[in-house]
């Protein structure tokens, strides 16, 4: 459904500037997600970590040519439209809940629960899709803005919407509720998610259940004594389904997993896991009531397949990077993952190919369908599209691509093949090097196949790095943050080992303002990866000068003889107001100019020169992350602040401070400053400690304190190559150091001290987990190959190991050979493949 913007105005109250006629076919509230402009309404929100409205002149000058903003324009373009609102979050609200009441009789399934919404949603959408065309929330948009922003896209074409509802603090559920007015309402199992935001599980419970306070029907599983109290207490009015009351589903939830095999007959369905016995319940209960019978729901059951949850990064063979997402195939998903893909920054102008499957029950016809594709492929700039199926390459020859080769204005190459194994074994598979592949499709289509011959092949040992853990991390820190605070992120070291390149495209594509490495040869690498992000350099070499200014990168000057030398460099080059970053010594005592004795100095040799610039002047705190040190901290704060001062006194220019590190910056919110320096904390590792009153615990006699909040990034993980039984006389490993008290199981994991893994966890000091189960190292850990004992543990060759991650921090690794999760983190080797994945 098109609206023009007139109408728009007047369905959300708007105060409107401009009297250009717009249609509106597409709501924007990420200026970076930005595909049809001329289409376009754009949402300035404001959020704690961002401002919409500083990106509204940009978009302006990308086509954009409809705002909902909350104050008036300085200078409005007379060809633009400015609807003025008191909250444009609340306008696109309120216009997504205008356009729901004009399918006032549409029946609309509405998810909410702690657990398992997109995957109930996803598994309805497979189960019930032949026989409705659905419109449904794409991916996980069940926040204040993404059920909005989902709603929208009902067409006079649905048959049936389904939309999740996820909140994190009381309150949150009214709006949600006003958008999507379900008709039927599901509550998915309720765990501990969000509990330290509400006063008890069953506040969160009932506040959940508000969403279905004018639904016709409501499933759920009165098994759980919480959920079914608050049904009662909520006075909920119309139909219940209690799943743990069906036929066919005993009420014991004990006994749900095998009475779900069942139909009312006593017929199997289907095997479940045991963590979707609840998820799997649900389906079958909606099923039921839409209609559906046992013999179809058996049927359908046995053709579910996983729900994919993430965007996968892996580097490919032949030059290539791989973006992998080879479970589901339909428009909404298409759309994230383009969008995914041409936000990753790449001065090497790699070309886009996308490998596309054929894209069943949408409701559209072929010529529909795939015009629509057509538009998609263009817009987000592909250059190359591989179709595999049959529907796929008659709808590409029917767009108005053209088919084979290039049709119509688009520089957009058509190849198209029958199967997986045609295209495997073609010319075009083989010439596929130097490109950024998007690998798209079902995975009924086999695209697994696809992605597997493309990879790249090393050792069994991965290090996967959780980008959407880092994302979450950083809004964290940004939570303690005012919107105008900067922050600069630590990527040195490879960003702690994770991969500074994809860490870096990331941190730049959610806008942080300052990269930091360690060595200018750090900065290139980003800087031919394509990253634009100002980078700081916090040790440059003497020998690095020119490497510096030809790549735009940073230094900080801790020193006269550096700041001589690089005042040097650059008059020769010719180079004036080039920015450094000072740093002060106010009692680390390992780089910096004194702050006493060296200010004077440091103010007359910097107004005696035009060469450099000083950007910042910063110090670091020795011991934010205890109480402890907090007497200490605060004389660093005061030298800090009167060294500063007397800096920026000397200078017509603001001159930008910053001295809280990940540990400082929800410590010392009065102390940020200008700008944070988030380093730890990002990869999601605590750096809080506290005092413990026996020492050896952790270098320094501290503790981690859990945060459960953060999320490591990073897993280590590797697979058991073989398995031996050792009788309790022989020894294990080098040295016969590998001593046992009984016959055992011994397992013998392809990782070694060359890999990362530290040569003190051996002999027992540490353990890796087996199928979530700690399984101790046994003697010592060779350079490619470390024994591990799974006596007690079903496992078998083949089977993944875990050797840190969530369930294993680094911290816990650090504290069993007295070091810190840093030297975990960063010893990890390069010939360990990392593997990329976003949720």
């Amino acid at each position: 459904m098109t609206y023009n913007i007139t109408e728009i105005s007047t369905l959300i109250g708007a105060h409107r500037i401009g009297s250009a006629e717009t249609r509106i076919d597409w709501l924007l509230t990420d200026s970076r997600s930005l595909v049809f402009p001329e289409e376009t309404l754009f949402f300035a929100i404001r959020t704690q970590k961002n401002d919409g409205h500083r990106y509204v002149e940009e978009l302006y000058q990308r086509g954009v040519r409809a705002f909902v903003v909350a104050r008036e324009p300085e200078a409005p373009h007379t060809d633009a439209n400015y609807l003025i609102v008191p909250s444009p979050l609340r306008a696109m609200q309120r216009l997504a809940e205008r356009h729901r009441e004009s399918f006032a009789q549409l029946p609309v399934v509405g998810i909410t629960g702690s657990n398992g919404k997109t995957i109930v949603k996803e598994w309805l959408y497979q189960l019930l899709a032949p026989d409705f065309n659905i419109t449904r929330s794409p991916r996980s948009w069940n926040s204040q803005i993404g059920v909005p922003l989902s709603v929208w896209r009902l067409s006079e074409r649905t048959q049936l919407g389904i939309f999740e509802a996820g909140i994190s603090e009381p309150g949150e559920m009214a709006a949600l509720e006003a958008i999507i007015q379900p008709t039927i309402g599901v509550l998915t199992h309720m765990g501990p998610a969000h509990d330290e935001n509400f006063g008890s599980r069953r506040e969160k419970c009932m506040e959940k259940l508000r969403l279905f306070r004018h639904a016709r029907v409501l499933i759920y599983n009165g098994a759980d004594e919480l959920v079914a109290e608050c049904v009662e207490q909520s006075g909920f009015a119309g139909q219940r389904i209690d799943i743990s009351q069906m036929p066919g589903i005993a009420a014991d939830a004990a006994a749900l997993g095998i009475s779900l095999r069942q139909d009312a007959e006593g017929q199997p369905f289907g095997v479940a896991q045991a963590g979707e016995v609840e998820n799997i319940a649900t389906c079958v209960a909606l099923c039921r009531h839409l209609g559906l019978t046992d013999d179809v729901i058996r049927m359908r059951l046995a053709t579910l397949e996983p729900v994919a949850m993430r965007l996968e990064v892996r580097d490919g063979r032949q030059g290539c990077t791989l973006i992998t997402d080879t479970c589901n195939s339909d428009l909404g998903s298409l759309e994230i993952a383009l969008d995914f893909m041409r936000r990753r920054p790449d001065t090497s102008a790699r070309r886009h190919t996308l490998i596309l499957s054929d894209i069943k029950q949408t409701g559209l016809t072929l010529t529909e369908l795939y015009e629509h594709v057509a538009q998609l492929v263009v817009s987000y700039g592909v250059d190359e599209l591989i179709g595999i199926g049959s529907e796929v390459g008659a709808g590409m020859a029917n767009s108005t691509m053209g088919g084979n080769g290039q049709g119509g204005d688009s520089q957009c190459k058509v190849t198209t093949f029958a199967t997986v194994d045609a295209f495997l074994a073609s010319a075009t598979f083989a010439g596929l090097a130097d490109r950024v592949i998007l690998i798209k499709g079902a995975r009924a289509a086999r695209f697994d196949r696809i992605a597997d011959a493309l990879q790249l092949r090393v050792h069994q040992t991965t290090l996967d790095v959780n980008l959407t853990a880092l994302v979450d991390n950083l809004n964290y820190y940004r939570s303690f943050m005012k919107p105008t605070t900067k922050m600069v992120c630590m990527v040195k070291a490879s960003a702690y080992g994770a991969g500074a390149v994809e860490v870096a495209r990331t941190l730049q594509d959610n806008r942080v303002d300052y990269l930091a490495v360690a060595v200018a040869d750090e900065g290139v690498e980003l800087r031919r990866a394509g990253i634009t992000t100002n980078i700081m350099v916090m040790n440059p070499e003497m020998g690095t000068f020119h490497t510096l200014f030809e790549h735009n990168l940073e230094p900080e000057v801790y020193s006269f003889r550096l700041l001589d030398a690089l005042i040097h460099a650059a008059t020769r080059e010719g180079i004036t107001n080039y920015p450094i970053h000072l740093k002060l010594d106010t009692g680390m005592h390992r780089l910096g100019f004194d702050p006493e004795t060296d200010l004077q100095q440091l103010i007359l040799r910097l107004q005696g020169q035009k060469a450099l610039l000083p950007r910042s002047v910063f110090t670091h705190f020795v011991g934010s992350d205890s109480i402890d040190f907090d007497a200490f901290t605060d004389r660093q704060w005061q030298r800090f602040v009167a060294a500063a001062d007397r800096l920026q006194e000397a200078f017509p220019y603001h001159i930008l401070r910053h001295i809280c590190n990940s540990a400082g910056i929800p410590r010392f919110p009065d102390r940020h400053c200008d700008m944070v320096r988030l380093g730890l904390g990002l990869y999601g590792i605590e750096p809080i400690s506290k005092a413990l009153p026996e020492a050896g615990t952790q270098a320094g006699g501290t503790s981690v304190v859990n945060n459960p909040l953060l999320t490591p990034v990073s897993t280590l993980k590797t697979t058991i190559l073989q398995i031996h039984d050792v009788p309790a006389t022989d020894t294990v490993g080098y040295s016969r150091k590998g001593r046992l008290s009984r016959d055992s199981r011994i397992a013998a994991l392809p990782i070694g001290y060359a890999d990362g893994l530290n040569r003190h966890l051996g002999c027992g000091r540490g353990c890796c987990l087996v199928n979530g189960q700690p399984a101790p190292y046994v003697g010592n850990i060779c350079m490619d190959v470390c024994m591990i004992d799974v006596t007690d543990i079903p496992c078998q060759e083949g089977d993944a190991v875990v050797i840190f991650g969530p369930e294993l921090p680094p911290t816990q690794l650090a504290q069993a050979i007295d070091t810190i999760p840093y030297e975990i983190l960063t010893s990890v080797s390069p010939r360990v493949r990392r593997h990329y994945f976003v949720d």
